[in-house]
């Protein structure tokens, strides 16, 4: 009897252990490597031969973990299900991923249903692969990207299928500016229209690292921010434009760090789960 009384307390302990891990007292931010965009032409980011080298794009996908809950923030250019059966990594055309989103958020304690949201930059592909595994998450996400990816015929650059399961997910229409996602200020999903029309950026308050601002894809290249040059995919330059202006002046205010998401020579400096930021 005795033995059984220890054994149930020792599983309470790491039931309880887990939990904790997963419960951090302070807001953390876990980097996923999801995968390299080949190299495309300059001239596609606003750029003239010989300003800026072509170079391959970074695709990060990330984990808040929260006291209060956790947020998955872009979610991959591959989806894990398309990744070889007797496993290796998976291609599909320009893209790449070494190693499943599933595997690496395993890694770091966590698993899908682990996850309280979902919310995504913006509805292009290379963000949005593995959406479908978040189905019981509650989708954080603005009217008018919702409207775009279930219409009959979605924008270009949206993959319908990964958001196929969403239709059915408990869903909260972000309406206002700044949506602070736990209540507390540490993360904050802020409006920045022009890539898309509901593009958005994720601004977090982290304890130990400070502020840091995820840029979705408001930039690709550093040099858009220095030689002020655009997408020639963009939804609405001018919109694009008085986003950054206002994220700008956001970083000014609060010295926030900018991760601009593709940039591999960013993401090379980042490190990447199961360690985190907080």
């Amino acid at each position: 009897m005795a033995n059984r009384i220890k054994v149930a307390v020792i599983a309470v302990v790491v039931v309880v252990g887990v939990c904790l891990a997963q419960a951090p007292a302070s807001v953390r931010v876990y980097v996923f490597d999801c995968g390299l965009i080949k190299a495309m032409g300059i001239e596609t980011y606003g750029f003239k031969q010989g300003e800026v080298m072509p170079k391959d794009f970074f695709v990060p996908c990330y984990l808040v973990a929260h006291p209060r809950g956790t947020l998955m923030w872009d979610v991959g250019v591959i989806p894990d299900s398309a990744f070889p059966a007797g496993g290796g990594p998976a291609t599909q055309g320009l893209f790449s991923v070494a190693k499943t989103l599933k595997n690496q958020m395993a890694a770091a304690g966590y698993k899908a249903s682990d996850i309280t949201y979902l919310a995504m930059s913006h509805y292009h592909s290379d963000h949005t692969a593995n959406a479908g595994d978040f189905a019981g998450s509650t989708w954080l996400v603005r009217q008018i990207e919702l409207d775009a990816v279930f219409a009959e015929t979605p924008p270009r650059i949206v993959q319908a299928t990964h958001f196929a399961k969403l239709k059915d997910s408990k869903t909260v229409i972000l309406k206002d500016d700044e949506y602070d996602v736990f209540g507390d200020g540490t993360v904050v999903i802020k409006s920045a229209p022009g890539h898309t029309p509901g593009h958005q950026v994720l601004f977090l308050k982290l304890a130990k690292t400070g502020p840091v601002l995820i840029a979705g894809d408001l930039y690709h290249y550093p040099e858009e921010r220095t030689m002020n040059r655009f997408p020639t995919f963009e939804f609405n330059k001018e919109q694009s434009a008085a986003s950054r202006a206002m994220v700008d002046a956001f970083l000014k205010k609060t010295g926030a760090q900018l991760w601009i998401e593709h940039d591999l020579e960013t993401a090379q400096k980042l490190k990447k789960a199961p360690a985190y930021y907080d």
